[in-house]
């Protein structure tokens, strides 16, 4: 909370500020905002360590595109277990299928 201002701004008498409070069963706050209780309009800039892009030279977009290092999907399931008394059979694994075209 911001510490009480030196200048007394326009608010009810004492005696009725007791009466809202004690009503109200907490301090009241003005809404109307005065110039002592606001904030700079310069804050200091925030200190923040330097990323990945933050040098201008050998930055280019496309080398930062998350797009660009997509490729086509790959194979993950592994081979399935074979059973060696029924004999020498291929296993086909699994890969997608052609894409589809609107041609």
């Amino acid at each position: 909370m911001p510490p009480k201002p030196k200048v007394q701004f326009h608010d009810v008498n004492p005696f009725l500020q007791r009466v809202r409070a004690f009503l109200l069963g907490r301090e009241h706050t003005l809404a109307v905002r005065f110039q002592d209780l606001l904030a700079t309009r310069s804050p200091p800039p925030p200190v923040l360590p330097d990323g990945p892009a933050h040098k201008l030279s050998a930055n280019y977009y496309f080398t930062r595109d998350a797009r660009r290092e997509v490729g086509p999907p790959e194979v993950i399931s592994p081979l399935p277990k074979q059973i060696e008394a029924s004999g020498a059979t291929e296993v086909k694994r699994i890969t997608p299928g052609k894409p589809y075209s609107w041609d």
